[in-house]
């Protein structure tokens, strides 16, 4: 049989017919029985559900702060991220969906609806990603990658950022547990080698450029572990910090400088290996099979049916309604002379709106940004009836992530609160950001953005903290950035606003981009000078970007067609409640409805306008 025959959803469908799993106290075998036969409460079974997922991501149960009591082990542990360990991961998520065949929803509550409709979503989107022959699912998250090992995807990242930030060491049981995960790291860098040469044999190589940025970050990687680091450091100032004794720091130097050293270099050979091999077409449509990957992850990432050309034709009609907001503001600042894009090329070397070079500017840019998120928070009463008060940590990116990531992320804190929201903030050079984009930025990435959302969405089911959806999670946080325009944000500082209206326009052009790399056989070049010419952002800035859109696929699209959504739904609000529609109702409704599909979040509205119309 060739490589390229077998495929994971014939691996998939012999592997769920064979394994017993245990869900909700009830054993299943295939398909399992439907859950309307079952005598478990609905709560208690999305419960269940959660940590059954959980077992297979013990990372994410740590970064929650649910790794307690009886799953307390799971704190020492790793995914499993071998093909095996992948089709084990797979047969579950399928068992669960099985599970939920035919219920009738109609005895459950609104709350419940909304939570069986999402795993339902999640779960089936991660099944149908997982019967593709290569690549790596995100369930229940965004970050969906054809190349399980390149220059933002892969242990090698994720690793040092984790233990140092998410695991804790309060005790001495923290502690060994933080020594178990690093003695588990070989075993999961080589689970990654194996479905890496898998691919390769399939004749799926990422593309050249993206070999480079990987090839040179795992360089740096290795560098980094035959020192010990940067796990010694960091369980050494956690231990300090926690007054146990440091001694186990000299088990993760040895570990770190041996095993996993030399598993890198395993690594790094093959993207060696792949890297004689490649060509620099950018995009899923030069891969085996990748039109079918593509299009799966564009309904992964946005949540709809929508084909690439749909997708293609809206980025440029909201990019050209975009460009027409911004144009009158130009002018009355003075810049009257070219496209918008030109014109935004000639702000963005304004002296004026540049940070200083080097450390002084990046002090100055971490002060901007808490003196943004000071003044947001205070504004929040006027936008919402029910508040959270998220604690937010702005961090700098790990300087090995850097080169590959993009300006900013953010995410929440753990469920417990032991965790804070984070703001991760690129600063390998001032150049990337720039006054009067930053503020919308941190709107985006802190309050009422990712953080603000994460918070409420902490206070839902365990599984409803787990699963998160691309298009509303960035949707919500480009609606963030609406909503601090409307609060005010820019009614002093106009050419603040032609920062967030640039943000939106960056987000539209990322529907053309993303869809012209993988779908219309763009190159890199063009991707990234339609960004520049057609938009005006910064060259600097785009590069990563654009490089980023070809190792995680359709994800980029996820932003706008959330936004857009979520605006939809708003003017839907006040139209059918016409003088009952209120702002600060319609924003708590869709929070507190929680992250979720998008046509689970338009019966959510559908809820607020039956009840408060």
């Amino acid at each position: 049989m060739s490589n390229l025959s077998l495929t994971r959803r014939q691996t998939l469908a012999g592997l769920t017919a064979t394994t017993a799993l245990t869900l909700g106290g009830c054993t299943t075998r295939g398909s399992g029985p439907a859950l309307r036969d079952m005598t478990i409460a609905p709560d208690q079974w999305l419960d269940d559900v959660a940590y059954g997922m959980l077992k297979y991501e013990p990372e994410r149960a740590t970064s929650l702060g649910v790794d307690t009591g009886k799953y307390a082990a799971w704190r020492g542990m790793l995914e499993d991220q071998s093909p095996e360990g992948q089709r084990e991961y797979a047969a579950y998520l399928r068992s669960v969906v099985n599970q939920m065949d035919g219920l009738d929803e109609s005895g459950l509550t609104p709350d419940q609806q909304t939570s069986y409709q999402v795993v339902r979503s999640a779960f089936a989107t991660a099944v149908e990603g997982f019967d593709l022959p290569y690549g790596d699912v995100a369930v229940g998250s965004w970050r969906n990658a054809p190349y399980v090992v390149i220059q933002n995807v892969g242990t090698y990242l994720d690793m040092p950022r984790f233990m140092d930030s998410s695991h804790p060491v309060e005790d001495a049981a923290d502690a060994d547990a933080f020594v178990s995960r690093i003695e588990a790291m070989p075993q999961v860098l080589d689970g990654e080698l194996e479905r890496i040469r898998s691919a390769r044999a399939m004749g799926v190589v990422p593309p050249d450029f993206l070999l480079d940025k990987a090839i040179a970050q795992m360089e740096r990687t290795i560098t980094d572990a035959e020192k010990g680091e940067p796990f010694t450091t960091s369980l050494q100032e956690k231990l300090t910090e926690a007054g146990l004794p440091t001694g186990r720091a000299g088990r993760v130097s040895l570990l770190t400088r041996g095993p996993v050293a030399d598993a890198l270099k395993r690594q790094l050979a093959e993207l060696k290996a792949e890297r004689a091999v490649a060509t620099s077409e950018a995009g899923m449509w030069a891969r085996p099979g990748g039109e079918e990957w593509y299009r799966w992850a564009l309904k992964a990432s946005t949540t709809t049916d929508l084909g690439p050309d749909e997708i293609h034709e809206q980025g440029l009609e909201e990019l050209d309604s975009l460009h027409a907001r911004m144009d009158p503001i130009l002018r009355d600042i003075g810049y009257d002379s070219g496209t918008v894009g030109e014109r935004m090329q000639a702000l963005s070397t304004d002296k004026r709106y540049q940070f200083a070079e080097g450390d002084p500017g990046r002090d100055e840019i971490m002060s901007f940004i808490k003196g943004r998120i000071d003044w947001i928070t205070a504004q929040m009463p006027r936008a919402f009836n029910q508040l959270v008060e998220p604690n937010v940590e702005v961090r700098r990116l790990p300087l090995a992530e850097e080169p590959g990531a993009p300006g900013a992320y953010g995410g929440a804190g753990s469920k417990d609160g032991s965790i804070p929201a984070r703001m991760w903030i690129n600063l390998r050079t001032t150049d990337l950001h720039r006054k009067y984009d930053l503020a919308d930025l941190t709107y985006h990435e802190s309050i009422p953005g990712h953080a603000w959302e994460g918070e409420f969405s902490n206070r839902l089911p365990l599984i409803r903290s787990i699963l998160a959806f691309n298009a509303f999670s960035e949707g919500w946080a480009l609606y963030a950035e609406q909503l601090a325009d409307e609060l005010g944000a820019y009614d002093d500082f106009q050419v603040g606003r032609l920062g967030y209206l640039q943000s939106l326009a960056f987000r539209a052009c990322r529907l053309v981009v993303d869809t012209g790399l993988h779908h219309k056989r763009w190159t890199r070049e063009q991707g990234r000078a339609f960004f520049v010419e057609r938009n005006g952002s910064k060259a600097e800035e785009v590069a990563s970007e654009v490089d980023r859109y070809c190792s995680w696929p359709g994800q980029a699209c996820g932003y706008k067609i959330g936004h857009s959504q979520i605006v939809t739904q708003r003017a839907r609000a006040k139209r059918e409640m016409g003088n009952a529609y209120d702002f600060k109702g319609f924003n708590t409704a869709v929070i507190l409805g929680g992250n979720s599909p998008l046509d689970v979040m338009a019966k959510t509205v559908t809820r607020y306008i039956d009840t408060a119309g």
